[in-house]
């Protein structure tokens, strides 16, 4: 698993970001719905239920058992099978809306026998808050690129029980 966390190469720190990224031995365009597909998301991650189809334009939702809620959460773009961009609710974000962006991309490796997934999440304020969020979503994306290894590659759900 790879760990990336970014800040502004200018004397000031303007905006908290992070990356984290795996490889999982299935086809790009394998791992990639099982990402954009509610059903499959459903299994794996989103253990309350995602509703909608992650296609550039949708307002779709997603609920978790930790965390008790339908989460609103808009596509910005979609281009299947490489890249996926949303953006949802978060506090302590340096936009006025409280959302940030986080974007989905899929790259084929070894003749797309495997894809390297990896999850970029921006635009969170350089406070305490604003780092306490970050780093409680870089969890949150680090669990979710576990479970779905397991998922696409054994057709495990880790996230079963483990919240309720």
């Amino acid at each position: 698993m790879l760990y990336k966390y970014h800040m502004t190469t200018t004397p000031q720190l303007t905006e908290l970001s992070f990356t984290v990224s795996g490889r999982v031995a299935r086809p790009c365009a394998e791992v990639f719905e099982a990402v954009a597909d509610p059903e499959q998301l459903s299994r794996y991650f989103t253990t309350g239920g995602a509703r909608g189809r992650l296609e550039a334009g949708a307002d779709v939702t997603w609920d978790f058992h930790d965390f008790p809620g339908r989460f609103p959460v808009t596509v910005v773009e979609a281009d299947p099978p490489r890249r996926i961009v949303i953006s949802w609710g978060g506090e302590a974000t340096i936009d006025q809306s409280d959302r940030t962006t986080t974007t989905f991309e899929f790259e084929p490796l070894d003749d797309d026998t495997r894809t390297l997934v990896t999850i970029t999440e921006s635009s969170w304020q350089p406070t305490a808050k604003g780092a306490e969020n970050a780093f409680g979503n870089c969890e949150g994306w680090t669990s979710m690129l576990n479970a779905l290894k397991a998922w696409v590659e054994h057709g495990i759900n880790l996230r079963e029980g483990f919240y309720v």
